[in-house]
């Protein structure tokens, strides 16, 4: 397997956390506001999904209908952002070289897993998020539809979905940047739609770090009016800090 460096552009004295997850894996842990985590696919990766709350107050979590009908996208992309379900900014994309990551498809399950593969004991997305809600005091009932990083899924008019591979590079990576004290949860299983038939997740690279400080005309805060509504809500959580 080719060797990835994941850490272009980021100084090293500035490397909080740095771990690799390996397929099938998952990852919790918390970002500050204003630290950055990346997430580098080291050797094409077959999906990683991803789920997000606010640390300091789990009930408030990601919303994917207001993040893509917001952004009148469906697949995030450098510049943009991820919402809550109040209204307000979990996280920037500040960087993003694979640019395409869906938010139509949720994640795998062990019933996808045995229709794929013919096993249902496989890991999948699902059981990994529900283990690590656990370790958090969450439930089932915490968790919601999640975001597939490094994927794209064509939409033909009639409304089939078609998996694309375009964005299996080895090498990409994305940084989300905290804008609130951020909860994330990562679970490095196939997408439920990949074509292979052989179960094979490959590993990934996280990475937080201190990150700079967003400038007043940072794309990710100035996009639209809507987007500088959400800084504005979420920017008044911490004035007393």
């Amino acid at each position: 397997m080719t060797t990835i460096a994941p850490h272009p552009g980021i100084d090293p004295s500035l490397v909080l956390v740095d771990e690799k997850l390996p397929g099938g894996d998952y990852w919790h842990g918390i970002i500050k506001r204003g630290n950055t985590l990346r997430i580098t696919d080291l050797a094409g990766s077959h999906g990683v999904a991803l789920v997000c709350y606010n640390a300091d107050n789990p009930i408030e979590r990601l919303n994917i209908a207001d993040t893509a009908k917001i952004q009148f996208n469906a697949f995030l992309k450098q510049g943009m952002v991820m919402y809550s379900d109040m209204g307000r900014i979990l996280c920037s994309i500040t960087t993003d070289t694979s640019g395409s990551h869906d938010l139509i498809c949720g994640c795998s399950n062990a019933a996808s897993n045995a229709a794929k593969y013919g096993d249902a004991s496989l890991r999948n997305s699902r059981n990994n998020f529900l283990k690590a809600l656990g370790k958090r005091g969450l439930t089932r009932k915490d968790l919601m539809p999640n975001v597939n990083l490094f994927n794209r899924v064509a939409v033909s008019p009639d409304g089939d979905l078609q998996y694309d591979r375009t964005c299996e590079k080895a090498g990409s990576y994305i940084d989300l940047r905290a804008e609130m004290n951020v909860l994330a949860i990562v679970s490095n299983c196939p997408h439920v739609l990949h074509p292979s038939t052989e179960y094979n997740p490959q590993p990934i690279q996280l990475t937080i770090w201190k990150s700079p400080a967003s400038k007043a005309d940072d794309v990710c805060r100035t996009a639209n009016p809507e987007v500088v509504r959400g800084f504005i809500n979420t920017d008044a959580l911490f004035v007393q800090d």
